[in-house]
């Protein structure tokens, strides 16, 4: 029992170092949206993510053939990685490009909120799928008890919830760390591109200077305020 103890709790930091990802991506999904729908779409995003990917926890333990090639020499886990890499390269780049140039500067949402509202969830889900298949392939790995996977995606699951709105919020208040964010989805993009591709690239080569990135712009706005005050 202790050991099971132990590996759920392995595999919820696993959950959510690798929720990182998430976060930032729920963060420039749901600014499309009016600021009174995000929070529902964060939350709805997010469990039905959570729901698929259960769902996809079951279909892997059936499903042999995802590592197996299927077309020349990539396997279906390859073409998820290379198809979803390729969509946060355009989806990144594009939101870029919507924030340097001002596009949604001093302009109300004026498109249809629910199909704008099904096109965030859907996004999420899928990118969710994308970069949890890894981690569920992993946690096979590690352990066949199934209902701690389940309840390690649960709990993930929580603490991700917990700490989206107030880091989204902060981001979309902050021009520059938005940008930056775009920034870490281009990298981790190609990340996900070339594993699709058999190119390993250690997470630490993306986190680390992901992280320094982080600080430094965080320092930025430290002087920045500071230097109002005077």
């Amino acid at each position: 029992m202790t050991d099971s103890i132990a590996l759920l709790f392995l595999l919820v930091g696993l959950e959510l170092v690798l929720g990182v990802d998430n976060i930032l991506v729920i963060s420039i999904f749901v600014a499309r949206l009016p600021e009174s729908h995000r929070n529902k779409a964060r939350i709805t995003g997010l469990a039905v993510a959570m729901v698929a990917r259960i769902i996809m926890l079951f279909l892997l333990l059936h499903l042999s053939r995802l590592t197996e090639s299927v077309i020349l020499q990539f396997s279906i886990r390859d073409l998820i990685l290379l198809a979803g890499g390729l969509f946060l390269l355009w989806k990144a780049v594009k939101e870029i490009h919507h924030t340097i140039e001002l596009k949604d500067e001093g302009h109300h949402f004026t498109g249809n909120i629910s199909k704008s509202f099904f096109k965030v969830i859907l996004q999420i889900v899928l990118l969710d799928i994308v970069f949890s298949i890894d981690s569920v392939i992993t946690a096979i790995g590690l352990t066949n008890k199934v209902w701690i996977i389940i309840s390690a995606v649960i709990l993930s699951f929580l603490g991700i919830l917990g700490f989206s709105k107030p880091i989204g919020e902060f981001i979309i208040r902050h021009p520059a760390l938005k940008i930056l964010a775009l920034s870490f989805l281009i990298t981790i993009g190609v990340t996900i591109f070339m594993e699709g591709m058999h190119q390993h690239v250690p997470k630490g080569y993306i986190y680390l200077p992901m992280g320094f990135a982080l600080v430094v712009e965080i320092l930025q706005m430290r002087y920045e305020y500071n230097k109002r005050k005077i």
